[in-house]
């Protein structure tokens, strides 16, 4: 597909090919998730999988940062891009055979019949990505409400993105200690007391450890239900389960940012952190309830 785009050079192409591109690739992100919770041993799995967030957040910042090395006109980038895959391809087939299988006999669990068992975590999940991706939409235009340069906007998302990349061990540490659930839970409340703070902090040197922390712990929220998805499930449930924190990814990044947008339209700048606190809030609130229910 990266090939194809880089061929046609023709925008009204690159929608089908982009679409295909999600298709293809989103499989491996779910089975790499499959793959790593099976292997994680259960007394360590808060690390493994904490390293596998910063691997995954450190991907993602990889990405931007090619593009400033090798530009974007011409092959360059997609060679980059098609590299990248074919030693991926590499790296998958010298492992294959010790791959964990996760196929199993009995009674299979689709995607949506796994959403009754776990629509806590898939809330969770739906949070953590409309956070993410509304942010990095949004932020910089939250900015020049206060007159900030949107240079100095893109250097605390860095920031913010750092934290993420170097909290989620920590995190993982902290659940092996204490759980997953616990662990979930003061992410949401720290956030909530992110986007109370962003206001107050925006214009003062103090925003840059906010967000540092902001980005640690609202992506923590997946890693910890990551975690407790692998805690809690195994087998064709596994499997299944993956693929809803897939699903719900999308269903946050979709539908977040957008609400975001329109109430920064209606209220103005505030209405980012007020979205964003309140479908927080409200995680946060569920998961207390439901927490008194068990």
């Amino acid at each position: 597909m990266l090939a194809l785009i880089g061929w046609t050079q023709n925008v009204y192409l690159w929608f089908p090919l982009r679409f295909l591109i999600g298709g293809v690739t989103n499989p491996l992100y779910v089975l790499s998730e499959v793959w790593v919770i099976a292997l994680a041993p259960p007394a360590r799995r808060g690390r493994v999988m904490g390293i596998y967030s910063t691997i995954i957040s450190a991907g993602f910042a990889a990405g931007p940062l090619c593009l400033l090395a090798v530009g974007t006109v011409g092959w360059p980038p997609f060679l980059v891009g098609i590299g990248a895959f074919l030693f991926c391809g590499a790296c998958l087939a010298s492992v294959l055979a010790r791959l964990p299988r996760v196929d199993e006999s009995g009674h299979r669990v689709s995607v949506l019949g796994f959403v009754p068992q776990a629509w806590l975590l898939l809330s969770a999940v739906v949070v953590a990505a409309g956070f993410e991706q509304a942010v990095l939409a949004l932020l910089p235009v939250y900015g020049t409400h206060y007159g900030i340069a949107e240079a100095r906007m893109s250097a605390l998302l860095s920031v913010m993105i750092a934290g993420n990349i170097a909290m989620q061990v920590p995190l993982g540490l902290l659940a092996e200690r204490l759980t997953a659930r616990l662990v979930r839970f003061i992410c949401v409340s720290v956030t909530v007391l992110g986007c109370v703070l962003l206001p107050v902090l925006i214009e003062t040197p103090l925003i840059w450890p906010c967000v540092f922390i902001w980005g640690a712990v609202s992506y923590g929220i997946y890693t910890m239900s990551i975690i407790e998805l692998g805690e809690r499930f195994n087998g064709s449930a596994l499997v299944a389960g993956n693929a809803a924190f897939s699903l719900m990814w999308g269903v946050g990044g979709i539908a977040v940012p957008p609400l975001a947008g329109s109430a920064m339209d209606v209220l103005g700048a505030g209405g980012l952190p007020m979205t964003l606190g309140a479908i927080c809030l409200a995680l946060a609130v569920v998961t207390v309830i439901r927490r008194r229910m068990v």
